[in-house]
């Protein structure tokens, strides 16, 4: 019999009880061998649950204990995560975790010491909830060389473009409707400021070019800025503004960002909407390859836990990953990325657009009806240096979103 340990008996923590409690004979008899939920670490009691019995205080029960074999990290955040989870594994105990915080900050750390430990530290979770992606990144893609990851990686902020895209709301009044339903925080700010989607590309881009990718190092750009208006230009072009995480190699550089981006239909992207998340890997000889599903929930988030503790299960004395190593890639610079810009500007499209060609060159222009007194316009490639000093010599510039069609 495997004995686990669960740490955190929150949404994940009891999601991951509730699948292992409802498929336990179909995970045994994958697994070989029976598992058991042995001990469940909170602070809280939990005294109508049944899982009361199995309910410890103290970590040094579960880390003291040699029948425990796989611990499950769902608690969240740094800490004590981050200690429990190293003492965890320098013990000699497996550890699976759905903890992108503490991934994208101690990762290369706790890989290295699996590899050490010849046991396990696995994160399937952490990226894409229920969406299998780093299982693929680290076994099934390996034969390609990859050229770019870009993904919707937070459900939070697409639920808010896809309502404000799908009823011409505005950006307060679906987060709002957003926090009451549950998919946003109280403090929204990790989600609508891009943290999240931030640490889950630095993630999965380490995986996919084997080297470090430090989250801090990622140009990042939140949605706060996006408004009704925006949406409507967009529609008016065919396409959709979506939060995008992105890390592409071009040439023999590397670039990440994670922005509000202007996609059209020619983009697999275009259709995800609503909580849920979808990433586009793109291989040298594979060409793309799209992974879809609930980026968030109990029971999605809970599923992809589970599919970590029995590929720990499996491999009790043998180390899973690979490439991620502890050599840090450094990032190009953003100034550096050519891209196409979407501008709005304030004033008469008649009488701006001669200079506005003068200075951005030829560009897609288009005037809204229902929008007075501005104008939109879409510029040819260009250096996001380039775009900078452009737009320096205008004092009307509203806004700006990237383009990628």
């Amino acid at each position: 019999m495997i004995q686990i340990a669960v740490l955190g008996y929150g949404t994940v923590g009891s999601g991951v009880v509730e699948v292992i409690n409802t498929n336990h004979e179909l995970i045994n008899k994958k697994i070989g061998e029976e598992i058991q939920v042995k001990y469940v670490l909170d602070l809280r009691d939990f005294p109508e649950d049944p899982i009361q019995e199995k309910i410890v205080h103290d970590f040094q029960v579960i880390l003291q204990d040699p029948e425990v074999k796989i611990v499950v990290e769902v608690m969240g955040g740094t800490e004590p995560a981050y200690t429990f989870v190293k003492q965890a594994l320098e013990q000699g105990k497996s550890v699976c975790t759905s903890n992108k915080e503490l991934v994208a900050k101690h990762g290369v750390e706790l890989l290295e010491i699996a590899r050490q430990k010849n046991i396990n530290f696995l994160f399937e979770a952490s990226c894409g909830g229920g969406i299998p992606i780093i299982r693929p990144l680290n076994t099934s893609l390996t034969a390609d060389e990859i050229e770019e990851i870009t993904g919707i990686l937070n459900g939070t902020t697409n639920y808010i473009l896809s309502k404000m895209a799908a009823d011409g709301s505005d950006l307060e009044v679906v987060l709002k409707e957003a926090q009451e339903k549950g998919y946003a925080e109280r403090n929204p700010s990790a989600d609508v400021d891009g943290w999240d989607a931030c640490r889950k590309i630095a993630i999965l881009s380490s995986i996919a070019f084997g080297h470090h990718v430090d989250y801090q190092d990622i140009y990042t750009e939140g949605i706060m800025k996006i408004t009704s208006t925006d949406i409507r230009y967009a529609k008016a072009w065919g396409a959709n503004i979506k939060l995008l995480a992105s890390c592409r190699k071009v040439e023999n550089q590397y670039y990440a960002m994670v922005t509000p981006v202007m996609i059209n239909s020619n983009s697999p992207l275009y259709s995800v909407n609503e909580v849920y998340n979808g990433i586009l890997v793109h291989g040298n000889v594979l060409g793309d390859t799209m992974f879809y599903g609930s980026g968030a929930g109990k029971l999605p988030t809970a599923s992809a836990v589970v599919s970590d503790v029995i590929d720990a299960a499996k491999h009790q004395d043998t180390n899973v990953m690979s490439g991620w190593s502890s050599q840090k890639l450094e990032l190009g610079k953003i100034s550096d990325l050519e891209n196409r810009f979407f501008v709005r500007m304030s004033g008469s499209f008649t009488e701006n657009l001669s200079r506005v060609e003068e200075v951005f060159g030829q560009v897609d222009a288009k005037v809204l009806a229902e929008v007075n007194g501005e104008f939109g316009f879409i510029t040819e490639k260009m250096k996001e240096a380039e775009y900078l000093e452009k737009a320096a010599e205008f004092n009307n510039i509203l806004g700006m979103i990237r383009v990628r069609f």
